[in-house]
């Protein structure tokens, strides 16, 4: 238990010095925007309750898939392909500003210093 304490405060740590970037501001605004849209989309379009279709979001977004929900409708097929192509994206790109704080948080102070 001591060990997921140390793990937790460690990523927490990683978080606080990540959110001082700017580029995490908007890829974390991106990724929000993102979920929220698509939720909806799903919502709408197929029917699905809120907890469900921001669950398809994640598991779309994360590139997990598990299969239990699908687009049925043409135009939310299309939307799932445009969904997957822009958020694994910009998922991908948040994680690799966290993993670069977690890493190395000596690079990530350099990083915002020459971006100052």
């Amino acid at each position: 238990m001591t060990s997921f304490y140390f793990a937790f405060l460690k990523l927490f740590k990683a978080l606080l010095r990540a959110w001082k970037d700017d580029e995490f501001h908007a890829l974390s605004f991106l990724l929000l925007t993102l979920l929220l849209s698509g939720t909806i989309f799903y919502h709408h379009e197929e029917g699905w309750k809120l907890l469900d279709a921001l669950y398809f979001c994640v598991m779309t977004m994360t590139t997990i898939g598990y299969g239990d929900l699908t687009p049925t409708t043409d135009i939310s097929k299309i939307f799932t392909i445009v969904y997957a192509f822009m958020s694994i994206g910009v998922f991908v790109a948040l994680a690799a500003k966290l993993a670069q704080a977690l890493l190395n948080p000596k690079l990530a102070k350099k990083d915002r210093k020459k971006n100052s």
